[in-house]
């Protein structure tokens, strides 16, 4: 047996032992990007791609409407906003464009 045996890692999402540098890196955050594919952090400021009719607020937001100071959630299609008239506003990034 050589020294060698003991620097294999053990990988448990395969099942396998692999050799030094080659064990499965763990998966990066998924990027949050927006309908262009830009990335999107906190803190951005989104343009609204097309008119949203927002749920239990009666009212519709128009496209070409800013949305300041994004806040990114766990689920990389939604984001969290606030406007003007409507608090705790959740828009899918598919519906806006980063500024």
């Amino acid at each position: 047996m050589s020294g060698d045996d003991e620097a294999y890692v053990y990988d448990e999402a395969t099942g396998e032992w692999l050799p030094p540098g080659s064990a499965a890196t763990p998966p990066e955050a998924t990027a949050v990007r927006d309908a262009a594919g830009n990335v999107l952090a906190d803190g951005d400021s989104v343009t609204l791609i097309k008119d949203l009719k927002v749920k239990g607020a009666n009212q519709t937001l128009k496209q070409g409407t800013v949305i300041r100071s994004i806040q990114l959630t766990d689920d990389p299609a939604e984001i969290d906003c606030r406007h003007d008239t409507i608090k705790g506003l959740v828009l899918r990034t598919e519906f806006v464009r980063k500024r």
